[in-house]
């Protein structure tokens, strides 16, 4: 089972989602920004993807602008700011089993569905 975590309005998702169905995947959608990923998820995913947390955070969103921008944080720390806000959280992320990519660019997650 092939996951995105996917923001209708971002255009990077629409381009990967489109992308994956080009592929003859019909992934599961999660629309994260609804429903943001649990503390345990996004640790998940942060393994999956290989990266710290800073690495997935948005540093153009207003919050972060606002409210972190020069904080020394940890990684629980940002974690918790993602699940708070998950605008924060960068998009899309395409889960395929114990791998994970983020579609920027949309050709990304092609790696780990081949």
């Amino acid at each position: 089972m092939i996951t995105i975590y996917h923001n209708p309005r971002c255009s990077k998702s629409r381009q990967t989602l489109k992308l994956l169905k080009a592929q003859g995947i019909d992934p599961k959608i999660e629309l994260y920004l609804d429903n943001p990923p649990s503390a345990e998820n996004l640790s998940d995913l942060l393994v999956k993807l290989d990266i710290a947390a800073d690495q997935l955070v948005r540093k153009n969103e207003a919050y972060y602008k606002e409210n972190l921008k020069g904080m020394e944080l940890s990684n629980n720390q940002l974690i918790q700011a993602m699940i708070e806000n998950p605008k924060l959280i960068e998009r899309p992320i395409v889960v395929a089993g114990d791998r994970a990519a983020l579609g920027r660019p949309p050709e990304a997650v092609l790696e780990i569905i081949e």
